[in-house]
C-alpha cells in the first residue's frame, strides 16, 4: 500500500502559517479594542498616504512641460532607494535567522536537510523583510494608477512585478549574510566594516551635494537648472539594477507599451528564476557550514597568550575592568548594582550584531537626512513655508525617536528571557531593574534627539529661541515616549522569544507602534496651532500657553500611566 508522505518544507510552510493564523486570532480575542484601534490606523495610514500621493502626483503633472519627466525620475528613484533599503533589511534579518535563531538551532538538530532548513528561512526572512514594503508602495501605486487614469489589469501587472522584485534582495542579502557571518563577530571585520560604511556615506555625500543655485539662474534659466537637478539621479536608471526593470514595466504598463512592459517583466522573472533555483538547491550547504563556524568559535579564554599572561600575575579568574567599568565608578552616587546593570545592558548590545547593525542602518539614514535638510534652507523665506518646515522637522525627529523607542527599548524586559529570576533575585529588584533600564535609555535617547534637533535646526537655520522651544518639546517626548515603551514592555513581555524583531512585531510593540505614531502627531498639531510666532501674522502667547499646557498633560498621561502599570504588574510578577 503506498503511503503519501509531505514534502518537509511545505510541512514547516503549513506550519508557521497556521501558527500566524492563530497568533492573529489570539490577538483578535484578547482585545478587540486593540484590533479594531491597529485596523483603524492601518486604514488612516492607507487613506492619508494615497491622498498626500494624489496631491503631489497631480501637481506633477500640471507642471507645464516637465511633469511626465519629473514624475518618472521621482518613479525611477523611489524604486532604486527602496531596492538599497530592502537589500539590507534582508541582510540583517537574514543573518538573525539563520545564525540567531533557537528554532532554526532546533531545525537543524531533527533530522532534516539544511537546504530544506534554508530554504524556510529564507522564505521566512523575505516575508518579514518586505511586508512594509509592500505597506508602503501600494498607496502610491494606487495614486500613480488613479493619476494616469490606467486600466483596470494595471494593478495586477504591477503586484506581479512586485512580487518578483522582491525577490532578487532577499537572494542577495541571503547570500551576503551567509559568507560574512563567518566572520562578523572578530573585532578587526567589525571595525572594516565601520570604516567601509562611512567611506560610502562620504562618498555618496559628495557625490550628491548640490552646487549653489542664484536667484538670477532660477528665474532665466530654468531648464538648465532643473538638468542640473536631475543630473545627479541618473544612478537610477542604470539598466541593470532590479529597481530599473521594475520602473520600466509600471511605467510602459501605464502608457499602454504592453510589449515593451511585458519584456522587462520578463527581464525580472528570468532573474528571479535563475538566483531563485541556485539559492533553494544549492545554498543549503553554504548554510550550514557557516552556522557551524558561527557557533564553534572559540572564546576570548582560548587566546593562549592572554591566558598564558594572565597565569603569570596569578589572576586566571579575575577580570581586569573595561574602560566602560571604569568610566560609570566616576560618576558618585551610582550604585554597584546599579552600574553592573548598565554594563551588562550594554555588553549584551554590542555582542548583539544584529542589534548595532540596524542602529548604523538608523544612524546612516539620520546622517542622510541631516544634509540634505540644507538645501530647504536657500528657498525658505516666507513665514509660513518656515513654520510648517520647522514643524514637519519637529515631526520627522520625534519619528525617528519613536523608531528608537519602539525598535530598541520596547524588548528590553522581554529580552531578559528566562535569565529573569537571576535579576529577580539580585539586591537590586525588578523594580528598580525597570526603572534603571527607563533612565538609561531615556538617557541615551535624549542624547541623540538633543543633537538631532540641535543640527537640523542649525541646518534649516533657525533662531536661537527656536531651537529652544523645539529642544524643549523633544526632550518632554523623550521621556514620554521612552515611559511608553519601558510600560508596555513590562505589561506585555515575551520571554519564549529571543529575536528583538519577532517581540516588537507581535502584541505589545504593535500597540506601542501605534501609540507612539498617535502621540506625535496629536503633539506636533498642538504645538503647531498655538505657535508663538503666530500662523496669522501675529503673536498668539495665550494659544501658545494652552498649547503646551495641553502638550505636557498629553505627555504626563501617555507616558506616566503605561510606565506605573508596567511598575505594578513588575512588582507582583511571579517568576
Amino acid at each position: 500500500m503506498a503511503t503519501h508522505t509531505t514534502s518537509p518544507f511545505l510541512l514547516l510552510l503549513r506550519t508557521n502559517l497556521l501558527f500566524a493564523l492563530r497568533k492573529i486570532k489570539g490577538v483578535r480575542d484578547q482585545s478587540r479594542f486593540l484590533s479594531a484601534l491597529i485596523f483603524l490606523f492601518i486604514l488612516g495610514y492607507s487613506v492619508l498616504a494615497f491622498w498626500l500621493f494624489r496631491l503631489g502626483l497631480t501637481f506633477l503633472t500640471k507642471f507645464p512641460g516637465l511633469g511626465v519627466l519629473l514624475t518618472e525620475r521621482l518613479i525611477f528613484l523611489l524604486f532604486a532607494f527602496l531596492f538599497g533599503l530592502l537589500l539590507l533589511s534582508n541582510l540583517i534579518i537574514s543573518y538573525t535567522n539563520f545564525f540567531r535563531n533557537r528554532e532554526t538551532d532546533f531545525l537543524l538538530s531533527l533530522p532534516v536537510s539544511p537546504q530544506t532548513i534554508f530554504r524556510w528561512k529564507f522564505v521566512e526572512s523575505i516575508l518579514l523583510a518586505s511586508w512594509a514594503f509592500v505597506f508602503l508602495i501600494a498607496p502610491l501605486l494606487a495614486a500613480y494608477g488613479l493619476t494616469r487614469a490606467v486600466p483596470w489589469h494595471f494593478y495586477f501587472f504591477t503586484l506581479f512585478l512586485i512580487s518578483l522584485f522582491i525577490v532578487l534582495p532577499g537572494v542577495a542579502g541571503a547570500w551576503v549574510a551567509i559568507n560574512i557571518a563567518r566572520f562578523l563577530d572578530r573585532r578587526a571585520f567589525q571595525v572594516l566594516v565601520v570604516v567601509i560604511g562611512g567611506g560610502l556615506l562620504c562618498s555618496a555625500f559628495i557625490w550628491l551635494r548640490a552646487e549653489p543655485i542664484s536667484d538670477e539662474m532660477v528665474e532665466t534659466r530654468v531648464l538648465a537648472v532643473l538638468d542640473r537637478l536631475l543630473m545627479k539621479t541618473q544612478f537610477s536608471q542604470f539598466p541593470f539594477l532590479p529597481s530599473y526593470w521594475l520602473s520600466q514595466g509600471v511605467l510602459q504598463w501605464s502608457d499602454g507599451a504592453l510589449a515593451s512592459a511585458g519584456f522587462f517583466a520578463l527581464v525580472l522573472c528570468s532573474n528571479v528564476l535563475f538566483f531563485g533555483y541556485l539559492s533553494f538547491t544549492h545554498m543549503g550547504n553554504w548554510f550550514y557550514d557557516s552556522f557551524s563556524m558561527v557557533h564553534s568559535r572559540a572564546s576570548i579564554l582560548g587566546e593562549w597568550k592572554w591566558f598564558q599572561a594572565l597565569q603569570k600575575r596569578g589572576t586566571v579568574f579575575k577580570y581586569s575592568r573595561g574602560i566602560p567599568d571604569q568610566t560609570l565608578e566616576r560618576i558618585k552616587g551610582m550604585s554597584s548594582d546599579v552600574r553592573a546593570l548598565i554594563i551588562k545592558d550594554a555588553r549584551i548590545f554590542w555582542r548583539d550584531t544584529t542589534q548595532w547593525g540596524q542602529t548604523l542602518v538608523l544612524f546612516g539614514l539620520l546622517a542622510v537626512y541631516i544634509v540634505n535638510l540644507r538645501h530647504f534652507s536657500q528657498q525658505l523665506t516666507n513665514p509660513f513655508w518656515i513654520n510648517l518646515v520647522s514643524f514637519l522637522n519637529l515631526g520627522a525627529c520625534a519619528l525617528n525617536l519613536a523608531t528608537l523607542t519602539t525598535r530598541f527599548v520596547y524588548p528590553q524586559f522581554s529580552l531578559e528571557g528566562k535569565r529573569l529570576w537571576i535579576v529577580g533575585m539580585a539586591p537590586l529588584g525588578l523594580v528598580n531593574v525597570v526603572k534603571t533600564k527607563f533612565w538609561m535609555a531615556s538617557l541615551a535617547s535624549l542624547a541623540v534627539t538633543m543633537s538631532l534637533i540641535w543640527l537640523s535646526c542649525h541646518m534649516l537655520r533657525m533662531p536661537f529661541e527656536r531651537t529652544l522651544f523645539f529642544a524643549a518639546a523633544i526632550a518632554i517626548m523623550t521621556f514620554t515616549l521612552n515611559g511608553l515603551a519601558v510600560g508596555l514592555g513590562a505589561l506585555y513581555p515575551n520571554f519564549k522569544e529571543d529575536n528583538p524583531s519577532k517581540i516588537v512585531s507581535g502584541f505589545g510593540g504593535t500597540f506601542c507602534l501605534v501609540l507612539s505614531f498617535l502621540y506625535i502627531v496629536s503633539s506636533v498639531l498642538l504645538l503647531a496651532y498655538g505657535s508663538p510666532w503666530g500662523w496669522r501674522g501675529v503673536p498668539l502667547y495665550r494659544d501658545a500657553l494652552g498649547s503646551w499646557l495641553g502638550f505636557v498633560l498629553l505627555s504626563l498621561v501617555l507616558g506616566q500611566l503605561p510606565f506605573q502599570l508596567g511598575l505594578r504588574r513588575v512588582k507582583n510578577f511571579e517568576m
